[in-house]
């Protein structure tokens, strides 16, 4: 059957001739449609088409805003870093966060990569020189409580080490590479600093999953690491039943019909290669719309098309209660993993509206991946 056109975006005529160029170096075929014949520089848009088959390639080139030199933006793109081979565990010495070490052991262990084990703690500073009365008056020097704070974390660091060492024997953890690393500071903002120092293909984390407290929806730094996150993060529920991704047969996707949605689901096939499992793709709506089922119709076929060997499904789920469908679907459906795209969002938006992200840690026993999906 013949490879149909489609249009990858709209642009003025320059910028879309230097897409061209960058898409046609990567060996995609490239058309410019709808150029003003007669003056095509003050052309007011023209329509950059490739072939459907291309379409996942070419989004990551223009999604990577590599092609966008400074000359045709007018500022300095940051360039994009080569990840490592390696899947970040960050650990607070709690039953769930070993958990997480469990699994992220196993999943290394399938894509052969190695795992760092990172804690990071807090020092909290002491100012008491500062008249803040009598009841200070006994308190240890700050010297003196970041040496206790140091001694217990090596201590507990050390402890878990042993920890890994014993299960490593036993069989329980398979036989790979590891480090433990140290870091002092604000917990997600350490994480994340070293994800983007580092670039690691996976970070892995431990969540108390359904039991979590409603305080926590502000606080917690599985949700901050995942709200802010630039490479895959999964968390890890201290009840999920099974202990390795090879166990996992079936995976939701949540979609809401973005183009982000797209690259997010070409990267979770591309980066779970070494899996064998089935997707379910849903939209969470507030009502049954016959249309919203022929998008998804549409894009299953598209899916379908590009990864073949794929089993998919698809389905609308009702959005006036979505966590309590959705829990009824994953428990219907038997679903493994939820998977769903993070899109870049500000301070006061994670603080005030909470992402679906978010809400799903503390409410479900579902490990939930979620995956970054580049802004527009």
């Amino acid at each position: 059957m013949e490879d149909k056109l489609v249009t990858l975006v709209i642009l003025t005529y320059a910028k879309a001739q230097i897409l061209k160029n960058v898409l046609e170096n990567e060996g995609i075929e490239t058309y410019i449609h709808n150029v003003n014949q007669i003056q095509p520089v003050v052309s007011s848009g023209v329509r950059v088409r490739i072939k459907e088959s291309d379409l996942p390639h070419a989004l990551k080139i223009t999604e990577s805003s590599a092609w966008l030199s400074e000359e045709v933006v007018g500022e300095k793109m940051p360039q994009i870093e080569k990840g490592s081979n390696k899947v970040l565990i960050p650990v607070d010495f709690s039953s769930y966060s070993l958990k997480a070490c469990e699994f992220g052991f196993n999943f290394a262990k399938n894509i052969d990569a190695e795992v760092v084990l990172l804690h990071v703690y807090f020092t909290p500073i002491y100012t008491t020189s500062l008249p803040y009365g009598d009841v200070f008056n006994y308190q240890l020097s700050d010297e003196e409580n970041v040496r206790n704070i140091l001694q217990k974390v090596h201590s507990d660091l050390n402890a878990l080490s042993d920890k890994v060492k014993a299960k490593v024997t036993s069989g329980e953890f398979p036989d790979i590479k590891y480090t433990c690393v140290l870091r002092e500071g604000i917990p997600e903002e350490e994480i994340l600093r070293y994800s983007k120092e580092n670039r690691p293909r996976i970070i892995i984390m431990g969540t108390r999953g359904k039991n979590q407290k409603d305080i926590d929806l502000i606080g917690s730094v599985t949700a901050e690491v995942i709200e802010r996150s630039r490479v895959p993060v999964l968390a890890i529920p201290e009840n999920t039943p099974f202990k390795e991704f090879n166990a996992v047969k079936r995976i939701a996707f949540i979609t809401n019909f973005d183009q982000r949605d797209l690259i997010a689901f070409d990267s979770l096939i591309n980066s779970l290669k070494p899996f064998c499992f089935s997707v379910s793709l849903i939209h969470l709506a507030d009502v049954k719309d016959t249309w919203n089922e022929i998008k998804l119709g549409g894009i299953k076929e598209y899916f379908q098309k590009q990864y073949p060997q794929l089993e998919i499904h698809y389905d609308v789920v009702k959005n006036d209660d979505f966590l309590n469908s959705l829990d009824e679907y994953i428990k219907t459906n038997h679903i493994d993993i939820i998977t769903l795209t993070s899109y870049k969002r500000n301070i006061f938006s994670r603080l005030f509206n909470p992402g679906i992200a978010r809400k799903m840690i503390f409410h479900s026993d579902t490990p939930l991946l979620v995956i970054y999906g580049r802004p527009n």
